[in-house]
């Protein structure tokens, strides 16, 4: 297959050595720098034996060096898979168990390969290796489980590289990109969309731009940023702050959770037509995407028209999609994977439905999930951590809106019938075992628990106890 990943890229740096290809704080680091870290780190480690096939774990901050490291491990033909930001010891030490070689520039257990030494290597020269085979595993995107250890999404580079190759975008998906020039990665590389938009950005010819400790606002204003990706909570609170300095903006990506169609209206008058909104989740990649003219048509309560390579069909209100971008399967969890992956279907576990005009939208989630900046957080998975206390019964976990992380958890527990537990230390407990976005904002102590009909706990009862409206 022409073009896998990282090659497009490559080509890009290699096309315009002397473009700035990212800026990170007084750093500016040209197409042709990049490309001279690329080599280096490959030469570095293909002598310490990675190459096709070879499981890579990064533990990175965010930098040009860190992008580099990615792009030389894919040339390589690597699996790699990226620790998210936040992650408790358990869950990283999982992560790590699933590579054959760590490279960090963070603390981690054990021995890593560290990119500064690499690139204390002369520049070898010539073209960067290719050696990624389409059907080999390419990436490896986490999300958390629902027993808090990580789940892999694995994409094989066939999948991934499609993401790169402007023959293959879809016509929305090549407007959006116009707007590209001086692209900003508000967060880790670890998030698939940072990193593929990052991507994306080089390919047409952009710059990027790491805020390097910058507020948003302010790191929108000083790199004259075009266009940027952000969860709606983040949208929510750049427009609260009302700052002068954001009419460089041509194109404000939305994921991790659906925005509110009173908030698309408002970013929508208060930006221009610049906001999109994609729908999709690690397992399938984007599904659909709202536009800024389906905001302006008055179709802000959906998620906007599928792909045109992604076929879906709702098979008892579950939204059920094929598509080329989609998971091989979990990464070693063969009984997952089969849950999901169904005759060529990947069973998304949303909720929802096709209108008339071919607009999906989405009527709630199957999976029991809440997202809290934009990550996965398991309710069964805190629930289990909240009873492991010795001074807790039962434990009950239900997510809401929130205007500052998109949606929040809130807990409620049931004491033993001793002394009530300290909620410090129930929020420790969880800090401890799971991450930091599934900390509950809010625990309750109750003695009962609300029945529904079925004999089921009443989770909607019991949010409203806190005055927190539940969704829907």
């Amino acid at each position: 297959m022409p073009g896998l990943f990282p090659a497009p890229v490559l080509a890009s740096l290699a096309a315009f050595p002397s473009r700035p290809a990212i800026e990170a704080g007084s750093r500016t680091v040209t197409r042709g720098e990049l490309l001279a870290m690329v080599r280096r780190l490959a030469d570095g480690m293909r002598a310490a034996g990675l190459g096709p096939g070879v499981g890579v774990a990064m533990v990175l901050s965010t930098s040009p060096e860190a992008y580099a490291a990615h792009l030389a491990a894919h040339a390589l033909g690597c699996r790699v898979a990226a620790a998210r930001p936040g992650w408790s010891p358990p869950q990283l030490a999982g992560a790590l168990r699933t590579a054959d070689v760590v490279v960090a520039d963070l603390p981690v257990p054990g021995p890593a390969l560290a990119p500064a030494e690499l690139l204390d290597r002369p520049d070898p020269g010539g073209p960067v290796p290719d050696l990624a085979l389409a059907d080999d595993i390419a990436r490896l995107t986490y999300t958390s489980g629902s027993t808090g250890r990580p789940k892999a999404c694995a994409h094989t580079y066939r999948a991934i590289s499609l993401a790169y190759r402007a023959d293959r975008w879809a016509p929305a998906l090549a407007r959006l990109l116009t707007g590209f020039d001086r692209c900003l990665i508000p967060e880790s590389l670890a998030s698939p969309v940072m990193f593929t938009y990052l991507g994306r950005c080089l390919v047409v010819g952009g710059t990027a731009a790491f805020p390097d400790g910058l507020p948003l606002a302010e790191a929108i204003e000083r790199h004259r940023v075009t266009a940027t990706m952000m969860p709606p909570a983040r949208l929510q609170q750049l427009l609260l702050g009302a700052p002068a300095g954001l009419g460089s903006l041509r194109a404000v990506v939305l994921g991790g959770s659906p925005a509110g169609p009173a908030l698309l209206r408002a970013a929508t008058e208060r930006l221009g037509p610049v906001v999109w909104q994609g729908y999709g989740q690690g397992e399938a990649g984007v599904i659909s995407m709202l536009t800024p003219q389906d905001i302006l048509a008055g179709y802000e309560a959906s998620v906007g028209r599928p792909l045109p390579a992604v076929r879906v069909a709702i098979r008892d209100g579950e939204i059920c999609v094929r598509s080329p971008h989609m998971m091989a399967g979990y990464w070693d969890d063969p009984e997952q994977t089969a849950e999901v992956l169904r005759d060529g279907w990947l069973h998304t576990r949303d909720l929802g439905h096709l209108d008339a005009g071919g607009l999906l939208h989405l009527t709630g989630r199957a999976r029991d999930v809440i997202m809290v900046n934009a990550e996965v957080c398991y309710a069964g998975a805190i629930e289990r951590v909240l009873a492991a206390h010795d001074r807790v019964a039962q434990a009950y976990v239900v997510g809401a809106p929130d205007p500052m992380t998109g949606e929040a958890v809130h807990a409620f527990v049931v004491p033993t019938g001793g002394p009530e537990p300290d909620r410090q230390s129930l929020l420790d407990l969880v800090r401890q075992r799971l991450s930091a976005n599934s900390v509950p904002k809010s625990i309750t102590m109750i003695r009962d628990v609300p029945l529904t009909a079925s004999g089921k706990p009443d989770r909607s009862a019991l949010l409203r106890r806190t005055g927190v409206t539940p969704h829907g």
